[in-house]
């Protein structure tokens, strides 16, 4: 029977430099998607998937994400002495449990694995959860979720993935399979930003795993892989034959946050289809496009 995953690995140590200005003074991961910021998205993803501990790699001038997951006492105590309900469940619902959440600094900014390795006394030798925040998922169940009950039937490592074109394959993870069945395939491989033309699928790696804790064995290493940082995703690839690993088709949206197109589509695209927001949002694009 597989080890249940209790925890996840939020990555949120990068500068956010295609979002400047906006992204001098405040994270990239507190931009907001129409009322809440991007990391949430991420937090609530697992909640709704049974992780209950969060382990978030920050770097410097990233202390308001800490703040955002605590309690604001002054904030609630006004809401609730003005009869602000909702307004204060709105705040309570975006805090964590105590102690349910650990923040440790990646002090240079060396790559995803080394992020990741960043936060190894804190998962011990359990499976984990990876999420990059800058991949926003919208499903039912939630992308995690989907991750969580893959890794229940095989026991092992298990990436999301989803088709892109192949002249985007310099951009992401490339994953190799066989046996592909109702969406979960085995991987036999996987390659960190190939060339189109080496490239062994147009299966991306789109920012979600469950990985085992044997990873820190190869991410220890600290070896070097594209653009000259320490991939995650090269110490994977070296777990692959030793322990289970399949990657699972994601069935749901996704919106890559990471660029301003991508984070623009997600704001217009979560407020259509929320009851509270989506027509008023449909009459103004629709007065947006007629003007």
């Amino acid at each position: 029977m597989a080890q249940r995953v209790r925890k996840a690995v939020l990555p949120v140590a990068g500068l956010g430099t295609r979002f400047l200005p906006a992204t001098k003074a405040m994270p990239k991961e507190m931009l907001t998607v129409v009322d809440r910021p991007l990391i949430q998205y991420a937090v609530e993803e697992c909640l709704a998937a049974g992780i209950e501990e969060f382990i978030f790699v920050t770097g410097r001038n990233k202390g308001v994400l800490e703040d955002h997951f605590d309690s604001a006492y002054e904030l609630e105590a006004t809401l609730e002495q003005r009869r602000k309900a909702p307004e204060l469940k709105q705040s309570q619902d975006a805090t964590l449990k105590a102690g349910n959440a650990i923040f440790t600094r990646q002090q240079k900014p060396l790559g995803l694995g080394h992020a990741v390795w960043c936060a190894r006394h804190w998962i011990g030798r359990e499976p984990f959860a990876v999420l990059l925040p800058d991949e926003l998922m919208i499903s039912s169940p939630t992308c995690t979720a989907q991750l969580v009950a893959a890794h229940e039937r095989t026991g092992g490592n298990v990436l999301a993935v989803m088709d892109v074109p192949r002249e985007q394959t310099k951009s992401y993870g490339i994953v190799a399979i066989k046996n592909e069945k109702d969406g979960l395939a085995e991987m036999t491989g996987i390659v960190e930003k190939p060339k189109p033309e080496e490239a062994p699928s147009s299966l991306a790696w789109i920012g979600r795993s469950i990985v085992l804790p044997e990873v820190f064995d190869h991410l220890g290493k600290h070896e070097t892989g594209a653009g000259g940082e320490t991939q995650l995703t090269d110490s994977m690839a070296k777990m692959i034959g030793h322990s289970p690993f399949h990657a699972l088709r994601y069935t749901g949206q996704r919106y890559d946050c990471g660029s301003r197109l991508g984070f623009l589509e997600a704001n217009v695209a979560i407020a259509l289809g929320r009851p509270d927001s989506g027509a008023e949002t449909r009459a103004l694009l629709n007065r947006l496009l007629k003007g």
